[in-house]
């Protein structure tokens, strides 16, 4: 592999100056022109134009400026891996919705430890389209999230669902919930959409989040009521704080996993997705408190 061609792409991205990207790299100006006409010919298209404003990058090189850097950062992974202490610990990234942090992480990654042994775990909270996006540049191994934004690159596969329900600091009958200190939550397009569908009138509230604690603690210091994940709300119930809408609509929030394509049928990607169906199957248990609806 010609990484010096990558390379060299690359750097000229950022400068856009053929002879800026020769000082960088140390090289006469004329070997760089020479590396990106090799790059041109072998992707069998131009990747610059050249003009007395500079040097841009053409339609097909912003498109093969993401797969460049992705097959930079798997040269260097791959270099990483076969220099690597045979005796050290292989490293999983792992991406997590942020509402799910709390819904049974700690049995997941149990799970995992024990079905991986000597592998080390990086675990970080984000949304949909972060995660999707470093799936395919290769920065996460795995992700579980609540929306399947559909790339080439990418493998989905449907866990199960969530239910998110209502609570409230005033009522416990939807006709009292009042829509001026409503706190409207948005965890998704598609929760969203279904907020919208069969709640319209509590969908312009003044005040929204994206996440079932900054939700709860709004609830619960402001007053009024919202949608929590279903085992948040379980818990402010339990403590006296808060209490069900119980003629409220629970909404499902479909959990979805994702791996890069390359990584769908590797072993240790398997075994994790086979974890987390299980943790996800109507009879596992572990699906938040959905036993215990009054």
């Amino acid at each position: 592999m010609q990484t010096e061609l990558i390379d060299t792409f690359l750097d000229l991205c950022e400068t856009r100056s053929f002879n800026r990207t020769a000082e960088r790299l140390g090289v006469m100006q004329s070997t760089i022109s020479g590396r990106i006409r090799a790059l041109e010919m072998a992707v069998g298209r131009r990747l610059f134009t050249r003009s007395r404003a500079g040097t841009q990058l053409t339609t097909e090189g912003l498109r093969f400026e993401p797969h460049a850097r992705a097959l930079r950062l798997a040269w260097a992974e791959a270099l990483a891996a076969a220099q690597a202490d045979v005796s050290a610990a292989v490293t999983l990234r792992l991406g997590i919705q942020h509402d799910l942090t709390s819904h049974q992480i700690g049995a997941w990654v149990r799970g995992f430890r024990d079905a991986l042994p000597g592998t080390r775990f990086y675990i970080e909270a984000d949304y949909s389209p972060a995660m999707c996006t470093d799936l395919a540049t290769g920065a996460l191994d795995l992700g579980v999230m609540y929306t399947a934004r559909m790339h080439p690159d990418l493998w989905f596969e449907t866990l199960g669902e969530v239910p998110y329900r209502m609570i409230s600091t005033e009522v416990d009958r939807l006709e009292g919930v009042r829509a001026d200190n409503y706190i409207l939550t948005n965890f998704s397009p598609a929760f969203g959409q279904t907020h919208a569908d069969l709640l319209p009138a509590l969908s312009q509230a003044a005040v929204a989040t994206g996440q079932t604690n900054a939700a709860a603690g709004l609830i619960i210091s402001m007053g009024g009521a919202g949608y929590v994940l279903e085992e948040t709300g379980a818990a402010l119930v339990a403590s006296g704080a808060a209490a069900w809408v119980t003629d409220a609509p629970v909404i499902p929030q479909p959990v979805f996993a994702s791996v890069h394509m390359r990584h769908r049928h590797r072993p240790m990607h398997r075994r994790m997705l086979a974890l987390l169906r299980g943790h996800f199957r109507p009879d596992s248990g572990k699906k938040g408190t959905a036993a215990q609806r009054p």
